[in-house]
């Protein structure tokens, strides 16, 4: 049984998953389970997958024993700011693994809505004057990445074998959060820097290297993981200057906070053309907020990058590279 005392917070959101695809219609079938895990008393949940994708449920008292998935490409995922983009990770995990008929991927999803609401504070909190960026160098993050290293102790017990958190403002703690954990943990900006370097991108002016733009909300920008991955792999790196924050994206941001699509989706545009004038092969919109805003047919988005997307493709080439060895 899997003791779940050690969760920081009384109640988690669980899900436990296995992914099927029923042919020749190619509908995507996710059947799940949830259940609210209560801390105090102390409890364990597991739950059984059988091959006919239902779940048995089984309470028992505290203790520890068997996790709850136990085959050896199971994927653990930490849900973050948005339960929204969580979900659409999750279809996305979905709707890939099962392309092909390709057999079904067990995984383990970890949401916690306080979390969620620490880590859209903390966000939120950025957008601010810069009259108060003293202000910003006081936020305390310890709460959060005490969360999310819980959780990622959780999902490894729990018997995942590897681990992706698909926020971006998360990977702000990645090092600290994936210390010491013993499956692979896979960063978001760095399997985004590595497919753009196996597209071998064209630069726009010659005898420079190729630029990539990215757009995301300040604390993401501050963090400067997406930088630092893309540098990495010899990119330059095109980040929105302080006229263009001031002006186009956190005006976004705020809009969207005011339900005013329309003016998000304008900003938007505003702020991308900014960045692709300056050269920019492409541009990671790397806000969970963001993804989402430009219709589907919008040219613009040929010309943006979803880190969910790289995510997702990169977590299933693990787990075919895994089963490939075993």
């Amino acid at each position: 049984m899997l003791d779940v005392m050690s969760l920081s917070y009384p109640f988690q959101t669980l899900l436990l998953g296995c992914v099927s695809v029923s042919s020749p219609s190619r509908r995507y079938l996710c059947k799940t389970r949830w259940c609210q895990v209560q801390a105090t008393p102390p409890s364990s949940v597991i739950l059984n997958a059988y091959e006919s994708g239902k779940f048995s449920e089984k309470l028992h008292g505290s203790g520890r024993g068997a996790p709850f998935v136990t085959q050896g490409t199971s994927v653990g995922i930490i849900g973050g700011v948005s339960v929204d983009a969580t979900l659409k990770f999750l279809r996305k995990f979905v709707e890939l693994s099962s392309q092909d008929g390709a057999n079904s991927i067990p995984f383990v999803l970890c949401s916690d809505p306080l979390l969620s609401k620490d880590l859209l504070s903390y966000e939120r909190n950025y957008f601010v004057s810069s009259t108060s960026k003293a202000e910003i160098l006081k936020l305390d993050s310890s709460t959060i990445v005490q969360s999310l290293r819980n959780k990622r102790v959780f999902l490894e017990n729990s018997g995942a074998r590897c681990i992706v958190m698909p926020c971006n403002v998360s990977h702000s703690w990645y090092e600290q959060v994936s210390e010491g954990c013993s499956v692979p943990f896979l960063h978001m900006a760095e399997c985004v820097a590595k497919e753009l370097k196996e597209a071998k991108l064209k630069p726009l002016e010659a005898g420079s290297p190729s630029r990539i733009g990215v757009l995301a909300t300040n604390a993401t920008l501050a963090a400067g993981f997406y930088k630092e991955k893309l540098q990495n792999q010899g990119f330059e790196v095109v980040l929105p200057d302080r006229a263009t924050m001031e002006h186009t994206v956190i005006p976004a941001a705020e809009a969207l906070n005011r339900n005013d699509m329309e003016g998000a989706c304008n900003l938007l545009r505003i702020a991308l053309q900014v960045l692709l004038v300056r050269a920019a092969n492409s541009v990671i919109l790397a806000s969970d907020d963001m993804q989402d805003l430009l219709p589907p047919d919008d040219p613009l988005l040929k010309k943006c990058i979803d880190p969910m997307d790289a995510l997702a493709r990169s977590t299933i080439k693990w787990v075919k590279s895994s089963e490939h060895n075993t």
